[in-house]
């Protein structure tokens, strides 16, 4: 039955509890928002006047090998993480008829009836490693975000294949197999730069944990009131993002740069073949503040449902975290205190989302 949308509680029963997701809500016809869905007017963002982002996507293919193509490319890494903390990249090595069919295999998964999806709610997933839900932490979010996932953690692929879903299962492991080569690649630049040669067994470190995510944030009749998701940043090393042909990632800017100010929220469009890739809360720590985890948002739209594909990876949870030795000696000072990165999950995922909060965890305060 559909819930009475005057009624928050029961908005957040039919939507939250019962799985129905915002999907459900959506298809059971609606013409205005629930209040449960409306953010309040200083999380919002005027799209109109946001700035596009419209850097070339960078080739991974010339890191292969030595020479002034490899360096060129690597400075564009390093100049987009010091900046943007945002980048998209080509020639990746993450097949292309595999990122067209992740897409087609997320719309039909969540146009799966909605009994078929709640199987993995928090509270009766057969599995801690696979969670359905919507928006972040609905029972501390002071307004729901307008989008429902399927979470997936990855400890190996045995375990992968016995309790992901049947339907997107194969192919998510393929993406996670063919993107690992790629973000190998990012940290030995990214680390490079700060005068760190990674070994194999660092990088399996800042590697350690990985997360699959596939988020649905369906047509919305009201798209100026409400957030798929809110202003957060990423807590992980890297985040590499498939997004669909829709837009609506919208990334702040930290600083002055050429193509904007400080504040300033800029677009990042959907490139054919691409693959978005942002700077997570581990990397901005590990270069001592060199690096930007950029805080970043999405917004809906009233005429296409949006799908995005991220792969979180993160450091293992028994990590610990803090500027790497030779920034801090070049720097003259750390910024970050050294954190146990279960730690640090541990204290985002208590709290609703807040920009960039959480990195304050970790920041050492002023004597």
């Amino acid at each position: 039955m559909a819930p009475n949308l005057e009624d928050r509680n029961s908005v957040f029963e039919f939507v939250v509890r019962q799985g129905n997701g915002v999907k459900g809500l959506v298809d059971s016809g609606l013409s205005t928002v629930p209040e449960a869905f409306v953010q309040p007017p200083e999380e919002r963002i005027d799209k109109e006047n946001a700035i596009k982002y419209d850097l070339p996507p960078i080739d991974l293919s010339k890191l292969d090998g030595h020479g002034p193509d490899h360096d060129e490319v690597a400075n564009q890494i390093v100049r987009a993480a010091e900046t943007l903390g945002f980048f998209q990249v080509v020639n990746h090595g993450v097949p292309l008829h595999l990122l067209e069919s992740l897409k087609v295999s997320a719309h039909e998964f969540f146009s799966l009836p909605p009994q078929r999806k709640a199987v993995y709610l928090a509270d009766v997933s057969p599995s801690p490693l696979v969670k359905y839900g919507t928006s972040f932490i609905p029972e501390k979010e002071k307004a729901l975000g307008w989008k429902d996932y399927i979470l997936m953690q990855y400890t190996n692929d045995d375990e992968a294949l016995q309790h992901w879903p049947q339907e997107i299962k194969e192919m998510l492991l393929e993406y996670l197999r063919s993107s690992i080569g790629m973000v190998k690649k990012l940290l030995q630049v990214s680390l490079g730069n700060l005068g760190v040669k990674p070994d194999d067994s660092m990088i399996d470190v800042l590697i350690g944990k990985k997360m699959l995510s596939m988020i649905f944030y369906p047509i919305c009749p009201n798209p100026d009131l409400t957030l798929g998701v809110g202003r957060h940043s990423d807590i992980d090393t890297f985040t590499v993002l498939l997004q669909d042909e829709v837009g609506g990632l919208y990334v702040k800017m930290e600083q002055d740069t050429g193509y904007g100010k400080k504040g300033d929220w800029m677009h990042i469009p959907p490139t054919p073949n691409a693959l978005v890739i942002n700077v997570g809360d581990m990397l901005q720590i590990l270069s001592n503040g060199k690096y930007k985890s950029a805080e970043h948002i999405v917004c809906t739209s009233s005429t296409n449902s949006r799908l995005s594909i991220p792969i979180f990876i993160m450091p293992r949870e028994t990590a610990k975290i803090a500027p790497l030795p030779q920034v801090v000696e070049k720097d003259g000072i750390a910024v970050y205190r050294e954190v146990v990165y279960v730690d640090y999950m541990n204290k985002v995922f208590a709290n609703a989302l807040d920009g960039k909060r959480p990195l304050d965890f970790a920041k050492i305060s002023p004597a």
